[in-house]
Parts: C-alpha cells; sequence; structure tokens
C-alpha cells in the first residue's frame, strides 16, 4: 500500500492577498480541489491512500465532498483534549483532537517542521534550549490524536546543522515522539529539512534512502513516505526506493503562478504510481 498526501498550508489565502490560491473562492476551494480529483483517484483504490491536510477553513467543505479514496485531514491538533466531566473546550486558538474528529477528520499531521519551527522558537523566547522538549510536546499530540481515532502523519527530519548526526537526531524524534504511541496507525514523513527551499539542493537518492532505512531500523516495519516535497520531478526517482512508501505533495508548480493543480497532481500521481508498478 502506497499513501500520498497532501498538505495545504494557508490555500485559503488568495493570491491577491500573497497566498497561492488562484483557482476558486476559499470558501468554495476545498469542495471545489476533492471534486476535481477524487473521481479520479477510484482507479487506484486498494493500491494507495490517499489524504488531503486542509486549515481549518476547509475541512467541513472537504469531508462534504471526499469520497473514497480519498480521506480528509486536519494540520495538527493541540496537546491537550476534550474530556467529560473534564475540560469542556476551553482551548481558544488551538485545535482539540476532539474537535477535529467531530468534523470527520480521519487523519493529521503532527511534527512538520514548520511545527517544530514555531515550537522551537517559542521555547527559544522562554530561554530554553531544550532540544528534547518539542518531541515531548508532539508526543501528546500523537496521543490526543490516537485517542479519538485520527490516523497520524509523523513528520521527522534534520537541519543543515544536524547533518553530522542526522542518525541520532531522527532517532530521537521518533523514540520521543512517537513513545506510547500505536504504530499501526502511524505513517512516517521524512523531511530533509536542509534540503527544502529555493535555492537549496534536493536530498539524492542515496541519502534518502540511507534516512528511509534507518526509520524503518528504529521503529520497524513502518511505512515511510518522502515529505520533502514528491513532485514531477523526483516522482520516478522516489518509487524506485523500495523503503519509500509514497509522498507528501505541498505545491504541484514551483514557478510562473505556484500553487496547487489538479491536473498537475493527477499527473504526479501517475508517475509515482507507475514506478512502483501499480498502474491504473
Amino acid at each position: 500500500m502506497q499513501h500520498i498526501y497532501v498538505n495545504f498550508k494557508r490555500f485559503d489565502v488568495p493570491a491577491a492577498m500573497g497566498g497561492v490560491n488562484r483557482i476558486a473562492d476559499p470558501s468554495e476551494y476545498a469542495s471545489y480541489i476533492v471534486k476535481e480529483v477524487g473521481p479520479k483517484l477510484a482507479s487506484y483504490s486498494g493500491k494507495a491512500e490517499f489524504v488531503h491536510f486542509y486549515p481549518e477553513s476547509c475541512l467541513i467543505e472537504a469531508v462534504k465532498a471526499a469520497s473514497e479514496p480519498l480521506s480528509i485531514g486536519c494540520q495538527g491538533v493541540y496537546r491537550a483534549d476534550v474530556a467529560p466531566g473534564g475540560n469542556f473546550g476551553a482551548f481558544t486558538t488551538n485545535r482539540p483532537a476532539a474537535a477535529m474528529a467531530a468534523l470527520g477528520c480521519t487523519h493529521t499531521i503532527i511534527g512538520h517542521c514548520e511545527e517544530r519551527n514555531d515550537k522551537n522558537e517559542i521555547l527559544s523566547i522562554g530561554g530554553s534550549d531544550d532540544r528534547t522538549a518539542v518531541n515531548r510536546i508532539l508526543a501528546k499530540e500523537v496521543q490526543c490524536a490516537q485517542r479519538r481515532g485520527l490516523k497520524v502523519l509523523y513528520c521527522c527530519g534534520e537541519k543543515d546543522t544536524e547533518l553530522d548526526e542526522w542518525d541520532r537526531v531522527i532517532a530521537e524524534q521518533l523514540e520521543i515522539g512517537l513513545e506510547g504511541a500505536d504504530l499501526l496507525s502511524v505513517v512516517i514523513a521524512y523531511e530533509p529539512v536542509w534540503s527544502i527551499g529555493p535555492g537549496k539542493t534536493p536530498a539524492g537518492k542515496e541519502y534518502i534512502e540511507k534516512v528511509a532505512r534507518h526509520i524503518k531500523k528504529v521503529l520497524g516495519p513502518v511505512p515511510v513516505v518522502y515529505g520533502g516535497g514528491l513532485k514531477e520531478e523526483n516522482a520516478a526517482m522516489l518509487s524506485s526506493i523500495d523503503e519509500i512508501d509514497g509522498g507528501l505533495i505541498a505545491l504541484t508548480r514551483f514557478s510562473g503562478e505556484i500553487g496547487f493543480y489538479p491536473d498537475e497532481y493527477l499527473r504526479i500521481i501517475d508517475l509515482y504510481m507507475n514506478g512502483k508498478g501499480e498502474a491504473r
């Protein structure tokens, strides 16, 4: 089984306001995308899991429009949750897992490099340099998500300042962040943070292969997807790595009118799945 994910980041922001949504009104964006791609994924049913992670403003319309084999997820959950006889939901600005499950989400991302950066910045402002603290917080998020039945896409990866100890950094992120987790409902997304972004050299096949093997050595036979950006340029290469079980997509176009375009998304999927011998 392959696992293909899309993280739509803030795709509820139109291009005129600095975002990358050029194809639909923000109030209708998610349902438009789901209706465009959902039926065309049906031919891969049973061969791949497809999940779209949307910002909160898009979730209700996305869930209403979704059909097999496409599932809808949220972009994170809070480290505490609503509980009968306990906290009734006093989590202003945060996303309790209960709320996400109630909206119809079945998946969540936890530990994305952007989330890690945010938490590290808060700790730094507070004067802390405890590198394990973020992973301990993420472990609480994973446990909250799983208690509500949400499947977890857990992200890990090393920064450019951590290349000399990449194996220890990743092992720490996995062992602490997934402590107490049910690995049967976890997929790992490997993000080589040092290679993501304009002007950076993408991680090569041998490096990705090495890290994916390391992750499976640490955790066992858990699915590992490439979180550094599955795209047309690397779909064939990634599909040739036995240890890689899918990918995480953000943008489909990285120049000109950058953004996510349904026809390009479907082309990426076809390239990757054909490389895995899973043609339509």
